[in-house]
């Protein structure tokens, strides 16, 4: 039911564009005493510029075939068949398609360009806020420690602790950028066999000692060797990270768990967190996505939607849902390949 409703939702200008037509037509052919034949062919051009603003090409192509059967059927002589004896109304026809293809290939490119901005916009806001707030922690605390010789040995320790963090966050960040301009386009992955123990420690290697020592449980089932790409899915696991450990609540621990299944390995993370409907969880995993009421959070919206990405290329499934007043994102990776140990 969901996927119907989901495929309706996607394609309801069509379904309206049908709509209008048979209006239309029901309309025309009632006053078709009244109505000149260059008037009910331009009311029938309606529902191909409705459909062509939404730049589809095949959908623009298949309303306007249709509009063209209900205008040849109804009203050319012969009525009520498909012959046609006057070139002008062939013309006729041929501007109807020549109107829908000019303003659906305006409509596609406004909406590329729509997108360009988006994201041109979002890299602008990742590059003066997310990309600068550690810059500026790092340069602070460095003079902070270069004008204070009289500094204890454990202040020294905190803050180089905190410029240790700072540089994580860059790092993860940048990471971050590289891969998604990466995963936008055609990609193959490198195929080697991983050890899901190397890739979680190289992962935690990636966040401060306090988080990973006072904030994270894990635990890990014996895991067999696995087909994958190991850069990528040492990305996945340290995005996943990344994102509990920013969004769980102060002073409670994060779980994360891979289990063995055989035919699939599933990992889960689990972090308590405010709540958060159904309708933002389903759009947490799209490109530069952020919830409203976490402007305080650093982040820039591309860690889940890469991993997304990580997890489709290996033909695996990843969802998030409530749980226990937290939020679980699962992740399901099939076992493509068996190693002989």
């Amino acid at each position: 039911m969901k996927n119907i409703i989901s495929k309706y939702t996607k394609f309801n200008y069509f379904v309206q564009a049908i709509i209008i037509l048979i209006i239309i037509t029901v309309v025309s052919h009632v006053f078709r005493e009244h109505l000149d034949i260059i008037n009910i062919a331009l009311i029938h051009m309606i529902p191909v510029i409705y459909v062509a603003i939404h730049g589809k090409f095949n959908a623009t192509f298949f309303i306007t075939l249709l509009c063209v059967v209900c205008i040849n059927f109804l009203y050319i002589p012969p009525l009520y068949s498909f012959n046609v004896h006057n070139e002008l109304y062939l013309i006729t026809f041929a501007i109807f398609a020549i109107v829908g293809g000019i303003i659906t290939f305006q409509a596609k490119k406004l909406d590329s360009q729509k997108k360009q901005n988006q994201l041109r916009e979002s890299l602008l806001n990742i590059i003066s806020h997310d990309l600068r707030t550690p810059l500026a922690t790092i340069h602070g605390t460095t003079n902070l420690l270069l004008s204070n010789d009289d500094l204890s040995e454990s202040k020294k320790t905190d803050l180089l602790e905190d410029i240790n963090y700072a540089s994580l966050r860059m790092k993860r960040l940048i990471t971050n950028l590289l891969d998604s301009t990466r995963l936008s386009g055609q990609i193959k992955l490198k195929y080697e066999w991983c050890d899901f123990e190397d890739i979680v420690g190289v992962a935690i290697e990636n966040f401060s000692q306090k988080q990973s020592e006072e904030c994270l449980n894990i635990e890990l089932d014996e895991l067999g060797l696995y087909w994958g790409d190991n850069t990528l899915l040492t990305q996945l696991v340290t995005n996943l990270l990344d994102n509990s450990f920013k969004y769980s609540k102060a002073n409670t621990k994060i779980d994360f768990q891979i289990e063995n299944f055989d035919e699939y390995i599933k990992i889960t993370v689990f972090n308590k967190s405010e709540f958060i409907d159904k309708k933002k969880l389903r759009n947490i995993f799209d490109k530069f996505y952020r919830l409203e009421d976490t402007n305080d959070i650093s982040g820039s919206g591309i860690g889940l939607a890469i991993c997304k990405n990580i997890v489709k290329l290996h033909g695996g499934e990843i969802k998030a849902s409530h749980k226990n007043r937290g939020i679980l994102i699962e992740v399901d990776l099939p076992v493509n390949k068996k190693a002989k140990l």
